[in-house]
């Protein structure tokens, strides 16, 4: 669904009466699942010979693994997995998440503390609470570009992943899915005129929608869900 950025908030306007009484119902039901336990750095695949390649994974909360017990049933556990495989190299990995956290945000409370170079790859997941704090588009894109900006220097590979649909978000309401699924269609547009624009890679997120793949909130993958969205991105990043 397609809807120009000042209809959206038209809508969002019009809809205003129906929208904060769901919102609220929202927040207070919504079942509210932890970061996974265990240490935020790890080494996938050590038994390969060679020094290991290095993944630096930031973002919101499925950096930090919310949805499954252990990162290494997370994003980055399985995406650093997945690239180990497919480079017959060890992999470190470094989740450096925070619950919640916008974009913006994550320029000051993120971005100060990566001060290694020599990364191989650098992987930016955002956009779910951008979409549910009604970030204005222009400030969205000014945060991914510093962002880009101070992480490109140290990696290899830039890497942009698709905002998540989250028109397909169980644990939403039917209309805060169709408005918020629509409003992620814009911030990932603009996300990829920031991936083009400062060379890096954008890789749309396109996940299975079968049963399974939404961890128990209806909100974040399972780690089902987390090994598929590891294998989509290893396959494109290792093109």
């Amino acid at each position: 669904m397609n809807i120009q950025g000042w209809r959206w908030w038209l809508l969002v306007g019009l809809l205003s009466p129906l929208l904060l009484p769901l919102a609220i119902h929202t927040r207070r039901t919504a079942l509210r699942l932890a970061p996974a336990a265990g240490p935020v750095r790890g080494l996938a695949r050590p038994q390969y010979a060679g020094q290991p390649l290095r993944l630096l994974m930031l973002g919101e909360s499925t950096v930090v693994g919310v949805g499954v017990s252990c990162l290494q049933q997370g994003l980055v556990g399985q995406l650093a997995e997945e690239l180990a495989v497919r480079h017959r190299r060890p992999v470190a990995w470094w989740a450096l998440g925070e619950n919640g956290i916008t974009a913006e945000q994550a320029c000051q409370r993120l971005l100060p503390q990566v001060e290694v170079d020599g990364l191989d790859w650098v992987v930016l997941v955002f956009g779910v609470n951008d979409c549910t704090h009604l970030t204005g588009l222009r400030r969205w894109r000014s945060a991914l570009c510093s962002l880009a900006a101070g992480l490109q220097a140290r990696s290899g590979s830039l890497v942009l992943t698709g905002v998540p649909p989250l028109q397909h978000f169980s644990a939403l309401p039917w209309l805060m899915r169709w408005l918020l699924g629509a409003r992620a269609q814009q911030l990932d547009a603009q996300l990829q005129q920031v991936a083009a624009g400062c060379g890096a890679q954008y890789v749309p997120l396109r996940p299975r929608l079968a049963a399974g793949y939404l961890a128990l909130d209806g909100y974040h993958p399972s780690s089902m869900g987390y090994r598929d969205w590891a294998q989509a991105l290893a396959d494109a990043i290792s093109r």
